[in-house]
């Protein structure tokens, strides 16, 4: 390959890369910082024009090196609220825009408390969540349909329901940054301060049939679903660390898992009839007590003749996939 074309092939790399890793939730940067630190492509092709002519394997690390520091800097550097030599001129990410189009976040740090009333006609109830930056615990009950304790230091959450012929529909989104120094709750990870970082608790009501769907980035998620009527639990993540146990299965319960570079533990009763299919890539699984039934796909014993069923679906990058019984 010709000297000539492995700066502008790398710079396409790069660019490629980043869009792709951000879209997926893996990684997250500031809009702000290309016109922040725009002078960076200056730097760039200055250094390409004085070393244009000399093709020596020094001169081409340097200009590689300018370039990786260069989007490094672009992709990973966090300098607050890019404050600009020009005083008429700030620089903001699109979800730093509240709903009424003024730029800002409405509260960036503090506690708050969300709620839905219960309704004696709560058949069927369906929990979205969105947002990474966030360690999402759920666990207790609640006499109210549902309730949330949170914990904001960057951005803010923004909670809606509505109800239509007694199916409940509750959104609860975390908008602004999820650029946080985040840990995700794991061994390794005990002991670390996370007293900074956004958290969100949930409880539910037992009553109702729930389907949940979970969309972060970001994230650490610990959910005992175990007292609850589980429909269906959706995940999707990017570099998530989802923690969820389940109960009994309805009639039907179906478990969809959708995530890149993360670590998943689903937990089953041990005498819950179970079925998984997974297609996982270059993913690492473990599905302890199941029997292989075909490429891909995995039994508890007596599946076939179960009245309530359990389907676990799950697709993944490079992750660490486990399903437990207990």
């Amino acid at each position: 390959m010709r000297n000539d074309k492995i700066i502008p092939g790398v710079v396409l790399i790069l660019i490629g890369t980043a869009f792709l890793l951000h879209n997926y939730g893996v990684i997250h940067f500031h809009w702000g910082n290309f016109f922040h630190l725009w002078p960076i492509f200056i730097v760039i092709g200055g250094i390409n024009l004085i070393f244009a002519n000399n093709r020596s394997a020094w001169a081409t690390t340097l200009k590689l090196a300018v370039i990786i520091v260069g989007f490094g800097l672009i992709v990973f550097g966090n300098f607050g609220r890019y404050n600009s030599p020009f005083p008429a001129f700030s620089y903001y990410d699109d979800d730093d825009y509240d709903d009424s189009g003024k730029t800002g976040v409405t509260k960036v740090e503090g506690n708050s408390e969300f709620n839905a009333p219960f309704a004696a006609d709560a058949r069927v109830a369906t929990l979205n969540i969105s947002g990474g930056g966030t360690v999402y615990r759920l666990s207790d009950t609640t006499s109210q349909l549902f309730s949330a304790s949170t914990k904001e230091f960057k951005g803010r959450y923004v909670f809606t329901h509505s109800n239509q012929d007694s199916v409940y529909t509750l959104n609860f989104n975390m908008r602004g940054h999820h650029d946080l120094d985040f840990n995700f709750d794991d061994d390794n990870d005990k002991g670390k301060d996370t007293s900074r970082t956004n958290s969100a608790t949930f409880r539910l009501n037992p009553n109702p049939e729930w389907n949940i769907n979970v969309k972060t980035g970001a994230t650490s998620l610990d959910f005992d679903l175990s007292k609850f009527k589980i429909r269906s639990v959706k995940l999707a993540g990017g570099a998530a660390a989802f923690d969820v146990k389940l109960g009994q299965p309805l009639a039907i319960t179906n478990v969809d898992v959708a995530t890149g570079m993360s670590d998943v533990t689903i937990r089953v009763p041990a005498t819950a009839a179970c079925h998984i299919k997974s297609s996982t890539g270059l993913s690492s699984t473990t599905f302890d007590g199941f029997a292989k039934m075909a490429d891909n796909t995995y039994e508890t014993p007596g599946f076939s003749a179960a009245k309530n069923k359990m389907f676990i679906k799950i697709s993944g990058g490079m992750a660490d996939i486990k399903v437990k019984r207990y």
